[in-house]
C-alpha cells in the first residue's frame, strides 16, 4: 500500500487513517537512525502532532508515491499461461474439420462422434487438475505451481505430434486438461493476491483478455499452415510463459502465510514498486488476515460450515454455472461448423479469426471499466447482450431448417455472423471474465485453493456435458432450440446478478469477508484491529 497525500483513498481507507492507525513493531519509526521519541511510536490519537514527528523521522516514507506498473506486469506475465490455454482450446476449430475429412496424420477420417470426444475431453481434465493445483499452490505457493503447468502442455503438444491414433489425441487432450484446471485455479487467485484494491477488478480480468489472444493466436494461424506446423508454433507459448513468469514475484499472501515475512516484505515492496518501510503497514494488516483465517481449521468441511464461505462458494459456482450455460463453449469449439450450417458469406476460415478479433476487442473493454463501474453493471449488461443474440441466432435457424423459408433466409443471410459477433462481444465483456476475477477476490486465504479448486471443477464439468452432448441436442431438438435455451440460461442469469450477487468493487478482500458475514467492517484505532 502506497502512502499519497492529502485525503486520497489507499486499498479502501483514506491517508489519515492510514497516518493515524498505530504502527506496530515494523513501524517508519524503527528504521530510522535516531532512537524513536515514545509519543512518536503510539501515535498518541488525541495528539495529532504525532504526524509531524514520524515525517520528520523518515519523511520519505510519507511521501512515496510507488507505482502499480509492477503488478500489471506480473499479472500479464502471469497471463501468458492463459494463451497458451486459449491456443490450446482454439486448436480443435481448425483441426477437426480437416480430421473428420481426410483423417490428417491418422491416416482415416474420424466420425462425428469421435470429434466431440476430442473437443470435450479437454474438458474432463480439468476437474482432476484443479484439485491437484489447489493442494500443491497451499504447499508450494501460486508462483511455482503456475509454472508446473507448463510440463503437462509441453506432455499435450508431443502427444499431439506424435499422434497416429485417435487414442493419442484422446489422451492429449485430456493432459491438456489438467494444465487447463492449473491455469484457470491458480492466475485467479494470484492475481487478486498481488493486486491493490484499485485495481484487483483490472487484473482479475486478465484471464478472458489473455485467452482471448491464445484463442485469435490459433484462429488466425491454424486454418493456413499444416498439422504439423500448427502444434509447433502452438507448443511453444508454454515456453514462453515459463520464461517470462518466473522472475515475476511471489504472492505476499502465500509468503505470510508460511511465515516468511522477509520475503513477503520484499514481494510487497516490489509489486508496490516501494521501499520495504513503506509496505510493512500492508504487510500487517495482511498478516492479521491470515492469522484470523489460519484460526480455523483448514479442512474441505470448512467451506460449508462457515456462513462466508459458504456463501461465496454459492455465488461463484453460481457464476461459473450460468458462464457455461449461454453456450459459450459451444460456440467455440464448434465455431467453422455453426458458419458452414448457417450458409453465411463469410468464408468458414476467415469467420473464426473476425470472431477472435471481437473477442480481444471487447475483452480489453472489461480491464479499463470494471473498477468504475462494477461487477453487477457489466454482468447485466453482458447477460442482456447475450440473449437477444441467441434469440436471433435461433431464429435464423428455425426459419432455415424448420419453416424453411428460403426467401427469407437468403435475405438474412448476415444474422448469424451479426448475432455471433454480438453473443461474443457482450459475453466478453461480463460472463467471460467477471466469474474469475469475482472467484479470486471472495475467499478467505485459508480456502481460497480448496474452494477454487471445487468452482474451477464445477465450471469445467459443465462445460464437458454441454460440450459432449450439444451435438446430440442439435439433432434431436434442432440448433434453434438449443440456442433458445441457452438464451432462457442468459436471462436467469441477469436475475441471479440483480437479486442476489453482492457487489465487491472498491472493497478490500476483508470488507467482502465481513459483507459475507453479515457484520459491517470498521476499523479500531485504538488497537489497530477489525472488528
Amino acid at each position: 500500500m502506497t502512502p499519497t497525500h492529502g485525503n486520497e483513498k489507499i486499498e479502501g481507507r483514506s491517508y489519515k487513517d492510514y497516518a493515524y492507525s498505530p504502527v506496530p513493531v515494523s513501524s517508519p519509526s524503527a528504521v530510522c537512525g535516531t532512537p524513536p521519541v515514545r509519543e512518536s511510536v503510539e501515535l498518541n490519537i488525541r495528539d495529532r502532532t504525532s504526524l509531524r514527528t514520524v515525517g520528520h523521522c523518515c519523511p520519505e516514507n510519507m511521501t512515496e508515491k510507488g507505482s502499480k506498473y509492477v503488478q500489471f506486469l506480473a499479472a500479464a506475465a502471469a497471463s501468458i499461461s492463459v494463451v497458451a490455454t486459449g491456443a490450446m482450446m482454439a486448436w480443435t476449430s481448425p483441426i477437426l474439420p480437416n480430421l473428420e475429412k481426410d483423417g490428417g496424420p491418422l491416416g482415416s477420417p474420424i466420425d462425428g462422434d469421435q470429434s466431440t470426444w476430442i473437443a470435450s475431453l479437454m474438458t474432463l481434465g480439468v476437474i482432476p487438475g484443479s484439485f491437484v493445483a489447489g493442494y500443491f499452490g497451499e504447499r508450494w505457493g501460486r508462483k511455482r505451481t503456475l509454472l508446473s503447468c507448463v510440463v503437462p502442455f509441453l506432455i499435450g503438444w508431443i502427444l499431439i505430434a506424435t499422434a497416429s491414433h485417435i487414442a493419442q489425441l484422446y489422451v492429449a487432450r485430456f493432459i491438456f486438461g489438467i494444465a487447463t484446471g492449473f491455469v484457470f485455479t491458480l492466475l485467479p487467485m494470484y492475481c487478486g493476491e498481488i493486486a491493490e484494491t484499485s485495481i484487483r477488478g483490472a487484473l482479475g480480468s486478465f484471464l478472458q483478455l489473455f485467452i482471448t489472444i491464445g484463442m485469435l493466436y490459433s484462429y488466425a494461424i491454424g486454418p493456413f499452415v499444416s498439422y504439423t506446423v500448427f502444434w509447433i508454433v502452438c507448443g511453444i507459448l508454454p515456453i514462453i510463459f515459463f520464461v517470462c513468469f518466473m522472475i515475476m514475484p511471489e504472492s505476499p499472501y502465500f509468503l505470510l502465510g508460511q511465515g516468511r515475512r522477509d520475503e513477503a516484505i520484499a514481494s510487497l515492496a516490489k509489486l508496490r514498486s516501494t521501499s520495504e518501510a513503506v509496505v510493512q503497514k500492508e504487510a500487517d494488516e495482511i498478516q492479521v488476515i491470515i492469522d484470523e483465517a489460519l484460526k480455523n481449521q483448514v479442512s474441505i468441511s470448512i467451506l460449508f460450515k462457515v456462513k462466508a464461505n459458504f456463501k461465496a462458494l454459492i455465488y461463484t459456482c453460481a457464476l461459473v454455472a450460468f458462464q457455461q450455460f449461454t453456450g459459450i463453449n459451444v460456440v467455440l469449439f464448434y465455431m467453422q461448423n455453426i458458419f458452414d450450417a448457417a450458409g453465411g458469406l463469410v468464408p468458414k476460415e476467415q469467420a473464426p479469426i473476425i470472431i477472435g478479433a471481437v473477442q480481444l476487442l471487447a475483452s480489453s473493454i472489461t480491464p479499463v471499466v470494471v473498477d468504475r463501474s462494477g461487477r453487477k453493471m457489466l454482468l447485466i449488461f453482458s447477460g442482456i447482450g447475450e440473449t437477444v443474440s441467441l434469440i436471433a441466432l435461433g431464429l435464423y435457424f428455425y426459419l432455415k431448417n424448420v419453416q424453411q423459408a428460403d426467401d427469407v433466409v437468403e435475405q438474412i443471410s448476415w444474422l448469424p455472423v451479426v448475432a455471433l459477433i454480438i453473443f461474443i462481444a457482450t459475453y466478453c465483456v461480463g460472463w467471460g471474465p467477471l466469474p474469475w476475477a469475482v472467484m479470486g477476490e471472495m475467499f478467505a486465504s485459508n480456502v481460497k485453493a480448496k474452494a477454487s479448486s471445487i468452482t474451477v471443477s464445477v465450471c469445467w464439468l459443465l462445460a464437458f456435458f454441454i460440450t459432449k452432448f450439444s451435438n446430440n441436442l442439435d439433432q434431436a431438438f434442432g440448433k434453434h432450440l438449443l440456442f433458445w435455451t441457452f438464451g432462457v440460461f442468459c436471462v436467469l442469469s441477469v436475475l441471479f446478478t440483480v437479486f442476489f450477487l453482492p457487489e465487491t468493487k472498491g472493497k478490500t478482500l476483508q470488507q467482502i469477508q465481513d459483507e459475507l458475514n453479515g457484520v459491517s467492517s470498521t476499523t479500531n484505532i485504538e488497537n489497530g484491529t477489525k472488528k
